[in-house]
């Protein structure tokens, strides 16, 4: 199976895209349902007749917006990720950072189950993983923004990336949330920042 390169640019958010509230809380609708369905069923069994029909839609109306069920997922799991973030600038490499990486656990935690079911399904399903990937994991860019305003403030040398806390931390967040079962709560965010993440970052080979 080949898959079509995706363009995070050419993904248009839903308030841009053509269509009234009616049309709108449609999508939302059926956004809603496919997260519901993954809840219950998982990835693998979510078939876009299930989705019309706990969405109240007709699979036409779902067509002509999605080309199937990964597009349908993807988007739910990028607009509910997007609607638990906002930008924290505290002041502090150490707040920004608790602040970004609070929100990331705090909705990973109410999602476990979708979490757990799309890891999995990412793994045989190269479309999804490819739009999982470009439309959620490496979307927003937001931990580059407070390393760079580490560096303004000079809390980071000049030169400094964000490629560590890309690297480490999800894959801590992921032992934490799917392997180990424990809780992604505050004691573990400082945990994540104070030991992992900042030494890193504050490491002479994080710069150029």
């Amino acid at each position: 199976m080949v898959v079509a390169s995706i363009d995070v640019e050419q993904q248009p958010d839903r308030a841009s895209r053509p269509g009234g509230p009616r049309a709108q809380a449609r999508e939302q609708a059926i956004l809603d349902a496919a997260l519901e369905l993954i809840r219950e069923v998982g990835y693998d069994r979510l078939s876009m007749d299930a989705l019309a029909e706990r969405a109240h839609a007709g699979k036409a109306t779902i067509y002509r917006r999605w080309t199937g069920k990964a597009q349908v997922v993807a988007e739910a799991i990028r607009l509910r990720k997007s609607a638990h973030e906002v930008d924290t600038d505290t002041g502090s490499l150490r707040g920004d950072l608790l602040g970004a990486l609070g929100q990331t656990c705090a909705s990973l935690s109410l999602d476990e189950a979708i979490v757990a079911g799309v890891m999995s399904a990412m793994r045989t399903d190269p479309e999804l993983a490819s739009l999982i990937r470009a439309q959620v994991i490496n979307a927003d860019g937001k931990f580059d923004v407070i390393v760079q305003r580490a560096i303004g403030r000079g809390e980071l040398p000049s030169g400094a990336t964000a490629d560590p806390i890309n690297e480490v931390g999800p894959a801590v967040v992921m032992m934490q949330l799917v392997f180990r079962g424990e809780l992604l709560d505050d004691a573990f965010t400082a945990h994540l920042v104070d030991d992992i993440l900042v030494p890193i970052l504050q490491h002479p080979r994080n710069s150029t």
